[in-house]
């Protein structure tokens, strides 16, 4: 048979029965747009998590007190893990490919000026960290770079903080207190936004040793250092694993490179992204009973006409290729369908909440229109083999 004449009537048997094969690719299209949507969404959020991450550099390494499989206690928490100092911090910027290092204390105090009080984040850092995080200062100067022993008594404000206590007028050289301490504000950061949820704008930043004294810590919380652009971070991060051992007699501190943070999250992103997509995935099972379901029905409807094409000497094959070409066709349309609208939703939902990031990657379209193709062909082929296998005198017979 011509692949013409086998195309005309695999056309025909489907439009032959309309409603039947609308509905037939309605289930399949339902489902991949289950998959699209679903996955779109997941992707979405595995993309601007990611990103969050990546707005304070690509290549940064972080060292925090005690080890982690003998329970290192989270920062600001009493713990029997010797501290970090901000000695220990100096002296890694020693360290090959290393181009930043700040030491980081972090706590909650209340700050008053200009006649008003809140509560903010109060971060004791260096000079550097506006290097290591990748900020940016609005108007004046960010933390001088100071002795860590004798750091002057000098306040950057977030942006949101500022707003909160000064409004419109400049803040630059008036008095903030923090805590019991007293601070002269040389500087007002660029506003960076939400990360997770935590407000960044809602901060200030003080010299680390001053942060120590507010807050009376013996050590620093971590030691975040910002690497050059294509340094191997694990080569450093094993050499500063030395060079912290040398200074320590023990390892007693854990190292995280961004990349295996990095890594770690992303595998976990990817788990969830499969997941939402293998619940989308149980309305293509479902579409394609219905396929199996439909063509089983047509086998039996046209029992007739598949004994008059093999009394005429068309092959098994032929027959075989017929029904399955059909079965096929019906999915690869359904998928269509399917595609068109899941990448549609998916569109809506962002224009109705930008806030939600939703991203459809190219493989995922030819990864969803390839499963129903695919489900097509598993489901066509018992009808198939079944109206192949026919006895052409009792087909015709039946007719």
């Amino acid at each position: 048979m011509l692949l013409a004449d086998s195309l005309s009537l695999a056309v025909r048997a489907v439009t032959a029965q309309r409603l039947r094969s609308f509905l037939t690719l309605l289930g399949i299209a339902v489902g991949i747009a289950s998959v699209i949507l679903l996955t779109s969404i997941g992707e979405g959020i595995h993309r601007f998590v990611l990103g969050e991450f990546s707005q304070f550099g690509t290549n940064n390494v972080s060292v925090m007190p005690g080890k982690t499989k003998t329970g290192g206690a989270p920062s600001g928490l009493p713990s029997s893990a010797r501290p970090l100092t901000l000695e220990d911090a100096k002296s890694l910027e020693r360290l090959p490919h290393v181009i930043a290092v700040t030491p980081n204390i972090r706590g909650n105090a209340e700050v008053e000026g200009n006649g008003r009080t809140r509560r903010t984040l109060v971060y004791g850092v260096t000079s550097q960290s506006q290097k290591v995080f990748k900020s940016t200062v609005r108007s004046g100067q960010f933390l001088p770079p100071d002795d860590a022993g004798s750091a002057r008594a000098f306040v950057v404000l977030g942006a949101k903080v500022k707003d909160e206590l000064f409004g419109a007028d400049s803040p630059l050289g008036q008095r903030l207190r923090i805590g019991g301490l007293h601070f002269r504000i040389v500087g007002v950061m660029e506003p960076k936004g939400q990360f997770l949820g935590i407000d960044l704008d809602d901060t200030v930043f003080i010299p680390a040793a001053r942060g120590q004294e507010l807050f009376t810590r013996e050590g620093v919380d971590e030691i975040n250092l910002a690497l050059e652009d294509g340094a191997p971070a694990t080569t450093v991060a094993a050499a500063l694993k030395k060079h912290l051992i040398e200074r320590h007699g023990r390892e007693d501190f854990t190292v995280v490179t961004q990349e295996e943070m990095m890594s770690t999250l992303s595998n976990i992103l990817n788990v969830l992204t499969l997941a939402v997509g293998a619940l989308g995935g149980i309305s293509l099972l479902v579409g394609g009973v219905g396929i199996v379901t439909i063509m089983t029905i047509a086998v039996s409807e046209r029992t007739g006409e598949i004994g008059l094409l093999v009394a005429l000497g068309a092959r098994r094959r032929t027959i075989l290729g017929l029904f399955l070409g059909e079965a096929i066709a019906l999915s690869a349309l359904g998928g269509l369908m399917g595609l068109l609208l899941g990448i549609g939703l998916a569109q809506l939902i962002h224009l109705l909440l930008p806030a939600l990031p939703v991203h459809t990657p190219l493989s995922f379209v030819l990864m969803a229109e390839g499963l129903a193709i695919a489900i097509g062909l598993a489901a066509g082929v018992l009808p198939a083999r079944r109206a192949a296998g026919l006895d052409p005198i009792a087909a015709l017979r039946a007719e």
